[in-house]
């Protein structure tokens, strides 16, 4: 599952993405300086993980994980091939959600591509891009259905549903404004729209705006955009998510509480792209490992199974479930069966975040 993050040129894309991987990917001031985008593998943040490799003195933890993508920034006309767009549209079709960096910090020394900071404008300027790629999708998937139509009236729905989502493209307006039923979501899962992709918003801010961040004009430009959009806002300073990185644990502790914050910007992006994609964990515990496993929101429990192994998916007779609660309360597992806290779940199970499983399955 990948997540691609995208914006304007100078705005810190790199820079975030840096910080977010350590990476080093190259950053600098000037347009196009990331061309093919840069791909870094990430631990997702998970206190109960260190506290379980304690209470079972695990040799080792394992974190879920998420993928982001730096992808090269776009410019106006990127829908018709301008500066790298076809390159942009390319790659940002190959991601399953979208980061987008907002410039929200005024810097003489930092170009901006259009001469001055300006979030609304530059939010509309990939939306529009990205919309006027879209209609272009939608057209051609409509005039394929048309024929289609002509043979089989069962095309019909998905006609009306293309033809809804175009009049809001039309209107300015991304796919993922509109609120389409499982139905109506299934009939154009294929359409691949780039503008339907899940988003986040990273306000990026300079270290004197985080002191009021409230209070914040642009940032409060982008939270209104996000609204219309169902998306979430992470206002943050991407100089000093890179800086953090730089430290080793405890002055990285020290620093975060000098910034008054309980956790970093980052792991708050990378939290909050885990949630986007619509990811969940459940977590397995023993003295060789204790590790979360990602899973889709609703995955039932022998395909969570499958996770772990296909045998175990295959031979699935029961899973023992705890919460992650209960456990951490009463101490130990023994006590848990004793209290009757451990339950015994089959087949139509659906995973909760949180659970604690061990699969009891046929070799």
């Amino acid at each position: 599952m990948k997540i691609g993050i995208v914006g304007l040129p100078n705005v810190g894309k790199s820079t975030l993405f840096n910080a977010i991987t350590n990476a080093g990917a190259e950053c600098a001031n000037y347009p196009f300086c990331t061309i093919e985008p840069n791909v870094g593998v990430v631990p997702v943040p998970d206190d109960r993980l260190q506290i379980l490799t304690k209470l079972y003195n695990a040799q080792k933890t394992t974190h879920a994980i998420v993928e982001f993508v730096d992808i090269a920034g776009l410019v106006k006309g990127a829908s018709k091939g301008e500066g790298l767009g076809n390159k942009f549209l390319s790659h940002i079709r190959e991601v399953d959600a979208i980061c987008e960096v907002v410039r929200c910090f005024e810097n003489p020394n930092v170009v901006h591509v259009d001469g001055s900071v300006n979030p609304s404008r530059d939010i509309d300027t990939i939306n529009l891009e990205l919309i006027l790629a879209d209609i272009e999708t939608i057209e051609k998937r409509i005039d394929r259905t048309k024929k289609m139509l002509k043979a089989d009236k069962k095309y019909n729905d998905e006609l009306e549903v293309l033809e809804k989502i175009r009049t809001t493209l039309v209107d300015g307006k991304p796919a993922r404004s509109i609120i389409l039923n499982e139905e109506e979501k299934e009939l154009i899962k294929e359409t691949l729209l780039l503008t339907a992709k899940p988003i986040l918003y990273i306000a990026n801010v300079s270290e004197e705006q985080m002191e009021k961040i409230n209070q914040d004009e642009n940032v409060k430009k982008v939270q209104e955009i996000a609204k219309t959009e169902n998306a979430e806002v992470i206002p943050l300073c991407v100089k000093i998510e890179e800086e953090l990185t730089t430290l080793d644990e405890p002055d990285r502790k020290e620093m975060l509480k000098e910034l008054g914050l309980n956790e970093s910007g980052l792991d708050k992006v990378i939290k909050a792209g885990y949630k986007l994609l619509g990811l969940m964990s459940f977590l397995t515990a023993g003295e060789s490992e204790v590790r979360a496993w990602t899973i889709k929101i609703g995955t039932k429990a022998p395909e969570a199974a499958g996770k772990i192994h296909s045998d175990i998916q295959k031979g699935f007779i029961k899973a023992e479930v705890v919460s992650y609660n209960d456990l951490i309360k009463e101490g130990s597992m023994s006590t848990v069966k004793d209290k009757g806290l451990l339950r015994l779940e089959g087949k139509d199970y659906i995973m909760q975040e949180g659970d604690v499983v061990l699969f009891r399955f046929n070799v």
